[in-house]
Order: structure tokens, then C-alpha cells, then sequence
């Protein structure tokens, strides 16, 4: 699905004129890029996280010349699905349900933001240099 569809199915579902949702949808991109740049994470409960990530620098091969050469180091964009995409994606949990489910799935507290729970680390061990 490209933007332009992404637009006219949303306007369709939340009966907002298209102008509008585009509007939103560049406002948001914009406002998650930005606060990328600063360095900040971007968490959207029920959705996701963007984050920069850094990539070591490493050896590699010039595939013209056949030369060994190192690649800078370098930071890119990511993205990590929360679990209740997950869930959405394999079809155990409702899509039309996503963002409720995310926000009854922690303790309530009284200002309406849930607790954060504790993530285990996964994958390789961060060294700082």
C-alpha cells in the first residue's frame, strides 16, 4: 500500500477529509524524523519504537576494484514492532483492537500512563568504546 492509498483508506475509516489525514500523516513523519535527528527514541504504544542505531564501522571489498576497504561507521534508522503488532500481524489479536489492547495492557495509573514493564536484553552485548 503506498501513501496515496494509505490516505484515501484512512480518510475512509475515520470519515476525516483527506486533506486532514495527510496533513496528520506528514505531520507525523515529520515530528518522528526530527526527534530522531536530536537522538531521542519515538514510542508508540501498541505500535513501535524508532530509534537511530549505530553501525560499527567494518572491513569490506570494493566490488569494481576487488579492494579491501573500511566502511565508516555510520547511523541508520530503525524500527522494532511492539509485541501487540506482533500478535496482529499472526492474527491472535483483533487489528481493529490494537491501540485498546496496548493501552489496557499495562497497570493503570492515576495520570492514564501505563507502567513500564521490564524488557530483557536480546541479542549481543552492547560494548561501549
Amino acid at each position: 500500500m503506498h501513501k496515496n492509498e494509505f490516505i484515501k483508506q484512512l480518510a475512509k475509516e475515520t470519515t476525516l477529509p483527506q486533506k486532514e489525514v495527510n496533513q496528520v500523516i506528514k505531520g507525523a513523519v515529520d515530528l518522528i524524523a526530527r526527534r530522531l535527528k536530536d537522538g531521542d527514541k519515538v514510542v508508540i504504544t501498541g505500535f513501535g519504537t524508532f530509534e537511530v542505531r549505530r553501525r560499527r564501522a567494518r572491513r569490506g571489498v570494493n566490488p569494481k576494484t576487488k579492494e579491501r576497504i573500511t566502511i565508516p561507521e555510520t547511523q541508520t534508522p530503525g524500527f522494532t514492532a511492539s509485541n501487540t503488532l506482533k500478535l496482529s500481524v499472526l492474527g491472535q489479536l483483533e487489528a481493529a483492537n490494537l491501540m485498546d489492547h496496548a493501552e489496557n495492557d499495562g497497570t493503570d495509573n492515576s495520570n492514564g500512563v501505563s507502567e513500564v514493564k521490564a524488557v530483557r536484553p536480546r541479542g549481543r552485548k552492547k560494548v561501549t568504546a
